[in-house]
């Protein structure tokens, strides 16, 4: 388990909210030494717990409707094609740019969230798109309406 102290934690608040602010203006913030906060993002980098830094896309660019989409595989005559058919299926959502994410679920389920313009259109691509899939055993559509946290990781995965 990583170890962070209250100042790592209080550095990291501030740049997962606004990670473009100079090393001035977070130990303005947090009254410490800018020689400090640069010797500790520095510190955080190398340690791999700062990975990156990237934006999040505005309102304007992220889809209007989202879905959970959970899609369970038909368990194939031989056993043993059913690991290749599910990674196939995560290839092939991966592709499309109304899917946002994909991650396995169990043996053979797959979770996807997908967005959309409209939820019309959003259940037509999924309709059209991800139904149409061969030998699928479920496919469940979980609308949803309202992030209670997380709702930055959809401007985070859209795509441009």
């Amino acid at each position: 388990m990583v170890q962070l102290d209250d100042l790592d934690r209080a550095i990291l608040r501030i740049l997962k909210e606004d990670a473009r602010l100079t090393i001035s203006e977070i130990a303005e913030r947090l009254n410490r030494p800018e020689s400090t906060i640069h010797f500790r993002i520095k510190k955080l980098q190398e340690r791999g717990i700062i990975g990156k830094y990237t934006i999040v896309l505005g309102e304007d660019l992220q889809p209007k409707a989202l879905a959970i989409v959970y899609i369970q595989a038909e368990t194939p005559i031989i056993e043993d094609f059913l690991e290749r058919y599910i990674r196939h299926i995560m290839k092939t959502l991966s592709l499309l740019p109304n899917v946002l994410t994909v991650a396995r679920s169990g043996k053979d389920g797959v979770v996807a969230l997908v967005g959309e313009e409209s939820p019309e259109k959003l259940n037509r691509f999924v309709d059209e798109t991800i139904k149409v899939l061969p030998t699928l055993k479920r496919v469940e559509v979980i609308p949803i309406d309202e992030f209670g946290k997380g709702s930055g990781l959809v401007g985070f995965l859209v795509g441009v």
